[in-house]
């Protein structure tokens, strides 16, 4: 069964052709990527997906239900969550405050529970923070939940995004370039995570510019070139395409 399906998806910028009548479907529980030159269309799709950006015309579907167009808020609330290429955390807040954010969209206390601190309002927030503290627990970085999240390195900061975005509950979690300032080590150890992320019965959509990360932990793969996708398969089917291989792998001379 398609836990997202993509259909025929435009979106233009003045003169420019973005994303050219785009569709695919991402299986459920499955982790697929979606790859292909720099200004290929790619983030613009994820951007379609989540609220964003609103297509000129097509449709995007989650679980047999359209959510063309709906306000970002709305598409968390249904159980989709993104991190994003340029990361956009709360620099001056602490690890566990930028998680913390994460969970507001589970979080029922009105304001007037939250002004007069009603019981039910102390106990979400414990359940909030035991919550953020278990998605911190999850990417490595619980120990650090005091810490400035300006202070952590660029690749314990891409964590925190993920355990962020884990934080709102998703049963769909789409990864802007993920590895993007990670070392060799950081990078094997992403491929755990996200594997184990589906193991939370979590679907996975990545756009990765690192082809050993997409080879090895998608198990289907979506290419992109100039708004358009020009292939989708296997890693084994991707990796011999000439299409591709022309686009965006490269061939010898």
């Amino acid at each position: 069964m398609s836990a997202l399906s993509l259909r025929n998806l435009l979106k233009t910028f003045g003169g420019l052709v973005a994303v050219a009548n785009v569709s695919f479907e991402v299986e459920d529980l499955s982790i697929v990527g979606l790859i292909g030159p720099n200004g290929a269309g790619k983030t613009t799709v994820f951007n379609m997906i989540t609220g964003n950006y609103r297509p000129d015309s097509g449709d995007v579907i989650f679980n047999r239900r359209a959510i063309t167009g709906m306000p970002t808020h709305e598409i968390v609330s249904l159980g989709i969550a993104r991190t994003f290429q340029n990361i956009r955390l709360f620099q001056n807040m602490t690890v566990l405050e930028n998680v913390l954010a994460g969970c507001h969209c589970r979080m029922k206390a009105g304001l007037f529970s939250s002004m007069f601190r009603f019981p039910r309002q102390r106990r979400e927030e414990r359940h909030a923070v035991e919550q953020a503290m278990r998605e911190l627990a999850f990417v490595g970085l619980d120990r650090q939940y005091n810490n400035l999240a300006g202070n952590l390195s660029y690749g314990n900061q891409r964590l925190l995004e993920i355990a962020r975005a884990l934080a709102s509950q998703p049963r769909f979690l789409i990864l802007d370039e993920p590895a993007g300032g990670m070392n060799d080590q950081e990078t094997e150890d992403l491929m755990g995570l996200i594997r184990n992320i589906r193991g939370r019965d979590i679907t996975v959509l990545l756009i990765e510019h690192d082809m050993n990360l997409v080879m090895r932990v998608c198990e289907k793969i979506v290419v992109l070139e100039y708004g358009a996708v020009i292939a989708e398969g296997t890693p084994a089917q991707i990796k011999t395409n000439p299409l591709v291989i022309e686009a965006y792998l490269g061939v010898e001379d």
